[in-house]
């Protein structure tokens, strides 16, 4: 039992058991090219979760992580099979629950961990923390909590070098080799404003993508993948830490 773990620990240790910042990993299920599985943002999020709250625990942050959320938007790939959304105000509702309950329990602080990228929950909890005004409400990207270019060679942003390497490292018996995976290759957008940056609309993956994928995991190795969790749960952990310390009504420096 590992007591930082809701869904591992009981009541007779949770009654007396002091939280002060809950942690809530957010995923998809979704493809990701054909060597990894459907699970792949939710394995993700669970053991990056699970080592950044093991590694701040151990620093004697009180906190808590709470049973991953497996299902993400996935509103541009309605016609990629299995793969399953949830509209972003069916989130800001799930939300609002959990956060209703934290609130009312005193555990003023949380940190939702984001393991999707069609998840942005910016305006989520913008929204809430005006509904919820002693809540301290945080989101990250765990996957840009360090600097991936210090540890993988090929740019991607899903089924990729990176995604593939973590994988490697993390559940090996869920993938396929890489002899099995497709390229990754992007098809890139015909208007000039998205491709540079400047402009937005959702990709339609069955059309950005062949596999499913968007970008080459040829080089992964687990070695880059072991590499890159530790230093990415090493960032996240320090997060955990300074969060359990502050005062959310302080929370700004003025040097």
């Amino acid at each position: 039992m590992r007591p930082y773990i809701l869904a591992e620990t009981n009541w007779k240790a949770i009654k007396d058991q002091q939280v002060e910042v809950a942690i809530l990993p957010w995923g998809a299920t979704e493809a990701h090219n054909y060597h990894m599985p459907y699970g792949t943002d939710n394995y993700e999020a669970e053991a990056v979760a699970a080592e950044a709250a093991r590694l701040a625990w151990e620093a004697e942050a009180k906190v808590m992580v709470l049973p991953v959320l497996p299902f993400g938007v996935n509103t541009g790939q309605a016609d990629i099979k299995l793969d399953i959304n949830l509209n972003p105000s069916t989130q800001l509702a799930i939300l609002r629950d959990i956060v209703t309950v934290l609130n009312r329990q005193g555990i003023h602080k949380l940190l939702l961990l984001n393991s999707h990228g069609g998840n942005d929950f910016k305006p989520i909890l913008r929204e809430l923390g005006l509904q919820f005004p002693d809540m301290f409400l945080l989101t990250c990207n765990w996957f840009l909590a360090a600097d991936r270019k210090a540890f993988f060679d090929s740019p991607g942003d899903h089924a990729d070098e990176m995604e593939t390497s973590i994988m490697q490292h993390l559940r090996p018996d869920l993938m396929l080799p890489l002899s099995a995976a497709g390229e990754g290759k992007e098809h890139k957008s015909r208007l000039t404003g998205i491709r540079e940056g400047w402009a937005w609309s959702e990709r339609m993956w069955s059309q950005v993508s062949d596999d499913t994928g968007i970008g080459n995991p040829a080089a992964a190795t687990p070695a880059k993948g072991k590499a890159f969790f530790e230093a990415t749960t090493h960032n996240i952990a320090q997060l955990l830490i300074e969060l359990s310390q502050v005062n959310p009504k302080d929370r700004y420096s003025r040097g």
